[in-house]
């Protein structure tokens, strides 16, 4: 199933910025179609691409640990004590 949808991010990716090129290339000559190729391949990597390739790498993971808590700072706060040479 991660293979699959890692294919369909890659195909969703690759239409995106063919339509952006395309729209920028036909850009002279007909300005309005070339906005809507150029507004679709915007919406089809941010709002299309971008959630699906976040949800399929962030199955399985524990969000948690990527938030910013008291335990966390505490664990952060540590580290930089231990290790003076990082700063």
């Amino acid at each position: 199933m991660k293979i699959i949808v890692r294919y369909i991010v890659l195909l969703v990716v690759i239409a995106s910025l063919a339509s952006i090129i395309y729209g920028l290339t036909i850009e002279e000559n007909e300005p309005v179609p070339a906005q809507k190729f150029i507004g679709g391949g915007t919406v089809g990597l941010f709002l299309v691409a971008m959630p699906l390739f976040l949800f399929n790498e962030s199955k399985g993971k524990n969000m948690k640990d990527y938030m910013l808590t008291k335990e966390n700072i505490k664990k952060m706060q540590n580290i930089d004590r231990k290790n003076p040479d990082t700063q």
